[in-house]
């Protein structure tokens, strides 16, 4: 028995200085492997993760070759940009509009359309003359020098009752009845404010002789607007009898300004049509 448990003592003694002897090593110590072994086992080993120095297409190189191929580098190159010329009509469009801008006319930028243009093409501005005070152009009267000399006295015209129908001449003297007008024309024309008065809008007209009903004998206006009575409507004032469109006509063929209420329109024809019978009377439009 004291054999067996002295070699047991000894036996823990070996084991305590081999565990001491491995505890002694030092580290720095180092135990190579043969080359053969130590490249095989290299190279079944994965990669060491990139360092902060390496970049990362370094460390794909380095990746098994099993693993997809690295995207290739974006390169960022500047665009080129084509000129497409623009078509020879709108070329021109261009070069018409910016020449207009360039040169802009003096009353301002927009051009203002033209409302005293003459008849349309087909029509000439020469007429027969209907009336004796009549002249030889649409919408114009002899002036009363002119009629006088002639011994043209009396302007006359046709009227027709509103009720029975009933038609028969009118005789204005032609000094005396113009002379009501102007005379009114120069006393209030500053009230006017280039409006027709109520009375030019809504005239009075004379009495029926054939039924005696009043203000009923209105002027008979002819369907084509070259055959109006225009000087015997402007000494009876009845030219507010007539419609917006003729009252245009009249305007537009003594190069008057046509635009506007039929107030403003009928204005212009009482001032034209004086205008025309006195050309130095204070009927400047």
């Amino acid at each position: 028995m004291n054999s067996k448990s002295t070699v047991e003592n000894s036996l823990c003694r070996s084991d305590d200085l081999n565990v001491e002897l491995t505890l002694g090593v030092s580290p720095s110590r180092h135990v190579s492997s043969p080359p053969s072994s130590s490249s095989a086992s290299s190279s079944l080993l994965p990669p060491p993760p990139p360092t902060l120095q390496q970049q990362p297409h370094q460390h794909l190189l380095h990746s098994p070759t099993n693993l997809p191929p690295p995207f290739p580098p974006v390169l960022h190159v500047p665009r080129r940009y084509t000129v497409i010329p623009p078509p020879t009509n709108a070329a021109a469009a261009v070069a018409s509009s910016s020449s207009a801008s360039a040169s802009p006319r003096a009353g301002g930028g927009r051009t203002r359309r033209n409302p005293t243009q003459g008849p349309r093409s087909g029509k000439s501005d020469s007429i027969k003359p209907i009336f004796p005070w009549s002249t030889d152009r649409r919408a114009t009267v002899h002036s009363l020098s002119h009629l006088l000399s002639h011994d043209l006295k009396e302007v006359f015209g046709d009227a027709q009752c509103k009720r029975c129908e009933a038609r028969r001449i009118i005789r204005y003297d032609l000094e005396s009845k113009f002379g009501e007008v102007a005379c009114r024309i120069a006393a209030t024309r500053h009230l006017m404010h280039d409006r027709a008065p109520a009375e030019w809008m809504n005239p009075t007209f004379p009495d029926c002789d054939a039924c005696g009903q009043p203000n009923c004998m209105r002027p008979v206006v002819d369907g084509k607007k070259r055959n109006i009575n225009w000087l015997f409507m402007l000494l009876g004032q009845t030219l507010g009898y007539c419609t917006l469109e003729q009252l245009k006509y009249f305007c537009k063929h003594t190069k008057n300004h046509r635009t506007g209420a039929k107030d403003r329109v009928l204005y212009l024809t009482y001032l034209g049509l004086c205008k025309q019978l006195d050309p130095n009377g204070p009927f400047d439009l």
